[in-house]
């Protein structure tokens, strides 16, 4: 009897020790696919983090590469601008503004405006000079310009010209400045395209 007791005590046992070994094994099972999953899901997000990373960084590297030749084009344009503009001043700052400051240039270039305006039956004119040259000017126009004086062509000195004249025609009120400034302006518009085509020819 205590032996089939102890055979009924061990049987038991036995079974309850496959059944817990069998249930740790489907839980370590389970767990096992769990963790796979998770490294799967995880090596999957990582891939997606990468390349979205990669694309990002693609297009910012060309997006940096635009910017740079960009910038590059807009540098070069400007020094390109420079030169040309520092040679053309060069070329004709120094040449326009001497040649007004001769006299007999400045008179006769006064003459001639004066004149063509006059040919037309125009008189009521106003020829302003620079204050600074009244000394110089004053006498030497009011002889040559004797006749269309007393037609009524008025001369004027002021402050507000430095260099050269402007006419002022009062009846129409409109006015033509031929300053320095101006020609040298003039020429500058002219030469300018001419010099940088001299300066960089293209390839």
């Amino acid at each position: 009897m205590q032996g089939k007791l102890q055979e009924l005590t061990e049987k038991i046992y036995q079974e309850g020790v496959q059944k817990a070994q069998k249930e740790v094994e489907i839980l370590l099972q389970a767990a096992t696919q769990k963790a796979q999953n998770i490294e799967q899901e995880a090596q999957k997000k990582a891939k997606a983090i990468i390349a979205e990373a990669e694309k990002k960084a693609e297009l910012l590297d060309k997006h940096v590469q635009s910017e740079l030749k960009m910038s590059v084009a807009q540098s070069t344009s400007a020094l390109k601008q420079d030169l040309t503009n520092l040679l053309t001043a060069k070329a004709i700052e120094a040449p326009v503004k001497e040649l007004f400051e001769n006299t007999a240039f400045l008179q006769t270039l006064v003459q001639t405006v004066v004149s063509s305006w006059i040919a037309k039956g125009t008189y009521d004119l106003q020829v302003i000079l620079p204050e600074k040259d009244k000394k110089e000017l004053d006498a030497a126009f009011k002889k040559q310009l004797a006749k269309e004086l007393s037609k009524g062509v008025e001369l004027i000195f002021s402050d507000t010209v430095k260099n050269g004249f402007k006419v002022v025609q009062s009846k129409e009120g409109y006015q033509l400045s031929f300053t320095d400034q101006d020609f040298i302006n003039y020429f500058k518009a002219y030469l300018r395209p001419k010099t940088t085509e001299l300066l960089f020819e293209k390839e």
